[in-house]
């Protein structure tokens, strides 16, 4: 069997790098994607040294000239993908953003996944068992931010708006390629230790690495079109 071929987006730390970890503890290559060369070629050779399979890949999610440069790379190296992990995202709300937050949210929560996933599908479906994991949140959840009081609490108009149309995304994707192999899912990591999260955040960047691992490497059987968190199936 040939050896699996992954591609995660914002994988020069974070979560996005735990998930490139495990998947290469479970012999994947995979390319890590960040902003600059300089950065995802330092992240991969942190893998390398653990002795996993890793490429670092200049990918800022929103130039297109990186996404057609990647993509050409790709088919012409491995001529397939077997999995990809749209990571990258960004959270400006929280910082004190100047400029004109929700168009940026947008263009790199959701703008940016669409590109790079309808220019990488037609690699995808060359994989016997393509994976694709969109990396939500639970703040991006209609109904549980009508319910859930943790939620509420933590939910902004641009970030919670650009994950439920990432939702939307997945489901729209997942329905219109049923009839092939892929298989396209949403992951919730958790609140995780990051920059992102706070250090505060109840779980690690392992932990929270966990979901999108395990919807990246699902079985045959496994479930598409859905919205995870660990095991368990979140409401859209």
């Amino acid at each position: 069997m040939s050896i699996k071929i992954a591609l995660v987006t914002g994988a020069n730390k974070g979560i996005g790098f735990e998930v490139a970890r495990q998947l290469g503890q479970q012999g994947v290559t995979v390319l890590l994607g960040a902003r600059t060369k300089a950065s995802a070629e330092e992240a991969a050779s942190k893998l390398q040294n653990e002795g996993f399979q890793a490429i670092g890949v200049q990918l800022e999610v929103t130039n297109a000239h990186h996404i057609s440069e990647l993509v050409h790379f790709i088919n012409s190296e491995y001529g397939r993908l077997d999995i990809l992990v749209n990571n990258a995202g960004i959270l400006l709300e929280a910082q004190g953003y100047e400029g004109d937050f929700l168009r940026d949210t947008f263009e790199v929560n959701t703008f940016a996944p669409f590109f790079l996933t309808e220019a990488l599908l037609p690699l995808l479906l060359k994989s016997d068992a393509g994976r694709i994991v969109n990396q939500s949140s639970a703040l991006g959840s209609i109904e549980l931010i009508g319910t859930n009081e943790q939620v509420q609490k933590y939910a902004t108009p641009a970030y919670s708006a650009s994950k439920a149309a990432l939702n939307m995304l997945t489901a729209y994707w997942a329905q219109s390629r049923k009839d092939t192999n892929l298989k396209i899912n949403a992951a919730h990591p958790g609140i995780v230790r990051t920059q992102m999260g706070g250090d505060n955040a109840e779980l690690s960047a392992e932990e929270g690495a966990k979901t999108a691992v395990r919807l990246a490497t699902l079985p045959n059987d496994g479930p598409t079109g859905g919205f995870f968190y660990m095991d368990n199936q979140l409401p859209w």
